[in-house]
C-alpha cells in the first residue's frame, strides 16, 4: 500500500502543477477578449480566430483543471447521503462512486476522444468559419483532460483506501494551500 500511496502523491503532484498552470489561462482569455473588443471598437475589425481561440482556451481551462478540482475536493456534490455518513462511510461512498461512475466515464470519453483528435490531426480539420482555426488542438484536450481526471480518480481511491486502512489521513480534511508548492 505504501507504493500505491507514493503513486498517489506523484499523481497529485502532476495534477497540482497542471491545475495551477491552467489557472493562468484565465488571464490569457481576459487579455484576448479585451484586446479583441478594443480592436473591434477602435478599428471596426474583428476575426473569428479571436473568438475561437477564446473558446479553445475556455475548454482548456475546464478540461485541464477538472482533475485539480477533484484533487481539492471542490467538485459540486449533493450531500443528501454523504452528509449523514461517518468519515469512514463517506470514504467508502467516494470509492464506490468513483469506481462505478467516474472511472468508467472518464475512460470511455478519453478512449473515444483519441481517434476524433487523431482524425482531425491527420486531416488538418479546420473550423468552417471564415478565418477560423485548426481543430486538432482543442480536440486533443478531450483525451488529455479526461485521462488526467481518470488518473486523479485513481489517486483519490488510493488515498481513501489508505485512510480506511489507517495508513493515510482523511483526504477530505487536507487543505491544499494554492500558494504552496507541492513536490512530486
Amino acid at each position: 500500500m505504501h507504493s500505491l500511496l507514493a503513486l498517489s502523491r506523484l499523481i497529485d503532484g502532476i495534477t497540482a502543477r497542471i491545475g495551477r498552470s491552467a489557472s493562468w489561462i484565465v488571464l490569457v482569455v481576459v487579455l484576448i477578449s479585451a484586446g479583441n473588443a478594443v480592436i473591434r471598437k477602435l478599428f471596426n475589425v474583428s476575426s473569428n480566430a479571436f473568438l475561437e481561440i477564446q473558446w479553445y482556451l475556455f475548454s482548456a481551462m475546464f478540461l485541464l483543471a477538472a482533475a485539480y478540482t477533484l484533487q481539492r475536493n471542490e467538485h459540486i456534490r449533493i450531500d443528501l447521503l454523504a452528509g449523514r455518513l461517518s468519515k469512514r462511510g463517506q470514504a467508502v461512498l467516494d470509492i464506490v462512486c468513483t469506481v462505478l461512475f467516474l472511472l468508467p466515464m472518464t475512460a470511455i470519453i478519453a478512449w473515444y476522444g483519441w481517434p476524433i483528435f487523431m482524425d482531425a490531426l491527420r486531416s488538418g480539420e479546420m473550423s468552417s468559419d471564415p478565418g477560423g482555426l485548426i481543430r486538432w488542438p482543442v480536440l486533443m484536450l478531450i483525451p488529455i483532460g479526461f485521462t488526467l481526471l481518470l488518473l486523479q480518480g485513481v489517486s483519490e481511491i488510493i488515498k481513501r483506501v489508505g485512510f480506511l486502512q489507517g495508513l493515510a489521513p482523511d483526504p477530505t480534511e487536507q487543505t491544499l494551500d494554492p500558494h504552496k508548492e507541492e513536490h512530486v
